[in-house]
């Protein structure tokens, strides 16, 4: 099977992030591909490294407007893929009218439809975004769930010394944008009433400097710690006791499913993705969405209850089993590829 990758994305960000795994899970099963996309060090590095074949686009306004569309119909003709995989709303805009090929949408959250106008067929990453898939597209039957995958490449753990962080206290970690809608004030606040922990806030974004200045307002410099982007997450999760995720908006969050992974205790906001894959309790613990004394609460049973440490790690090893794993998924989203194969164009 050959497929084009049309990747409009950032250079860092958890669906950019999917998108380079699920690429490199595809080229390990032997998949041929070749991807547009910018010219991101990251993603250039890595199809080097794999020898998968790349043209770089801008994706810009200008490009839109002239050269874009007319390129990447270029490379289809080039290229002669089965299928074209357009991941996001940009990436989708920019494909062109008249593919011979049937288009894949990827939506990794509620986006507009209007986008994606030169696709035949969509995958969402959550069974509620299939849903509304379904009902904003009208042809169920063309729409998928594909979910990602929380396996990480296996690498030492993060030496402790590296952020001032004792050998002795629990850690708290956070893997997120620095943005308003992932809820960090929210995990400050908390860390203001919990004295028995550091916290690791793994992310850069729009928000970080508002971010570093409460941490600074609150008091809770001394065990805050702000680690910028980080492309080490299992470094990072070898060294936490609790995974936080406290967005006031999330259509999943693929962190839930590498903590499951890690085999380290998931605290979540229940924001959309969350409250479809997380029960109470089970296989993590679930708060309000902006509820600070919540989310101390769970954090402070977690890490006074190590049978409840134990049950949660349990129960998340399960769910990432059944659903999350990087067979899975692959598998996943290969059948997919096959079944839009069947169903050609629109």
């Amino acid at each position: 099977m050959r497929v084009l990758h049309v990747v409009a994305g950032s250079a860092q960000g958890g669906a950019e992030t999917y998108c380079l795994d699920a690429i490199k899970a595809l080229h390990e099963r032997g998949i041929t591909q070749h991807v547009i996309c910018r010219p991101h060090s990251n993603y250039l590095s890595t199809f080097k490294q794999l020898g998968i074949s790349y043209s770089i686009e801008s994706f810009s306004f200008l490009s839109r407007l002239f050269s874009g569309k007319r390129k990447i119909k270029s490379i289809i003709h080039q290229f002669q893929p089965d299928v074209v995989h357009a991941w996001m709303g940009r990436g989708a805009s920019f494909i062109p009218s008249g593919v011979s090929v049937p288009v894949i949408g990827w939506f990794g959250g509620y986006y507009d439809l209007e986008r994606y106008k030169n696709c035949d067929c969509f995958v969402g990453v959550t069974k509620d975004i299939k849903r509304h898939l379904d009902e904003k597209t009208g042809v169920p039957e063309r729409c998928f769930v594909v979910h990602t995958f929380g396996t990480l490449e296996d690498m030492p753990a993060v030496d402790r010394k590296e952020f001032d962080t004792p050998e002795d206290v629990p850690v708290v970690l956070l893997l997120s944008r620095m943005h308003w809608k992932k809820g960090v004030d929210v995990l400050l606040q908390a860390a203001q009433k919990i004295d028995n922990a550091y916290f690791w806030l793994a992310g850069d974004g729009p928000e970080i400097e508002k971010y570093k200045a409460l941490s600074t307002e609150l008091g809770v410099d001394h065990k805050v710690r702000f680690l910028g982007w980080r492309n080490d997450r299992s470094a990072l999760l070898k060294q936490a006791d609790i995974c936080a995720l406290p967005s006031r908006y999330e259509p999943f969050g693929t962190v839930i499913a590498e903590a499951w992974y890690a085999n380290v205790p998931l605290v979540s906001s229940k924001a959309s993705g969350a409250v479809q894959y997380v029960t109470h309790d089970q296989d993590g613990l679930l708060f309000d969405i902006d509820n600070v004394e919540q989310l101390t609460e769970c954090i402070q049973r977690l890490l006074s209850d190590k049978e409840l440490r134990a049950k949660l790690i349990a129960g998340g090893k399960g769910q990432y089993e059944a659903l999350f794993s990087r067979d899975v998924s692959t598998t996943s989203l290969l059948d997919t590829y096959q079944k839009v194969l069947k169903l050609g164009k629109k």
